[in-house]
């Protein structure tokens, strides 16, 4: 199942939900990938400056971690090919265009767009209407 290449396919059929769930971005100098899974991450990556965490706020409130922003994730729930060229220039655009933030990441098989927990209905709305602009 290599997904969907064609980006106005991937458009029509983005089918964004935006999840309940609060999530925040934290980083720790000297971290290695398996550690600190008791805080449930949903992304890591490792940077040259450490290992990024991006995990459930909850989480890092009971564990006392400091964040600086809060965010809420939208799933594109299209079957994009990590071989698709534009989507998210599209999707980041059209938030842009609001003057909302966008941290995309890239899964497998789905994009997952975090956005200002306080603008997240406004962004979730900006992506559905791409769907809709290539449907009329």
């Amino acid at each position: 199942m290599s997904g969907e290449t064609e980006l106005g396919k991937l458009l029509v059929t983005l089918q964004p939900v935006l999840l309940r769930e609060e999530f925040v971005f934290l980083t720790f100098a000297d971290g290695s990938y398996g550690e600190r899974s008791h805080l449930r991450p949903i992304v890591s990556v490792r940077e040259s400056e450490g290992l990024s965490l991006v995990v459930p706020r909850a989480r890092a409130d009971e564990e006392g971690l400091a964040y600086e922003s809060v965010f809420r994730a939208i799933t594109l729930n299209v079957h994009s090919s990590l071989q698709a060229v534009g989507l998210t220039a599209v999707v980041a655009r059209a938030l842009a265009d609001r003057g909302i933030s966008a941290n995309v990441v890239a899964g497998f098989f789905h994009d997952h767009v975090f956005v200002p927990v306080d603008r997240s209905e406004e962004a979730l709305a900006a992506i559905a209407s791409l769907s809709r602009s290539r449907l009329g």
